[in-house]
């Protein structure tokens, strides 16, 4: 029997598990935002009013889910980051393609991270 390669349920990202996750806190998974899911619509901005934009943007009532639609952090999909649509998550078992799209991934976020901190420097 194969083990897939796990997801971490802390920061989302695959290759380890929660109890190895090196942030601190919690990510949500439908915004990637620095808190629980369960207290998504309470501190994410798509679920806030917001009288400024155009057009203004109303408040997710208490109770509603929130129907906003986010890209995956892993795969950029339309989808939040622990779904099976996701082709990380459909190819989680087969380490070959795993490592080869997530290594690309990483560097594309390498790349991005250091795009950001050089563009600050001018």
């Amino acid at each position: 029997m194969s083990l897939g390669v796990s997801q971490c349920k802390n920061c989302w990202k695959w290759g380890h598990m929660a109890r190895v996750c090196h942030i601190q806190g919690a990510k949500c998974l439908k915004c990637n935002g620095p808190h629980l899911t369960d207290h998504h619509q309470h501190f994410a901005w798509c679920c806030k009013a917001n009288d400024k934009t155009n057009p203004p943007r109303l408040e997710t009532k208490k109770g509603n889910p929130c129907l906003h639609t986010f890209k995956c952090l892993n795969c950029k999909g339309d989808h939040q980051v622990d779904s099976y649509n996701c082709s990380f998550w459909k190819h989680h078992f087969n380490k070959k393609w795993f490592t080869k799209e997530y290594t690309k991934l990483q560097e594309t976020r390498k790349n991005s991270i250091c795009s950001n901190v050089n563009d600050n420097d001018l």
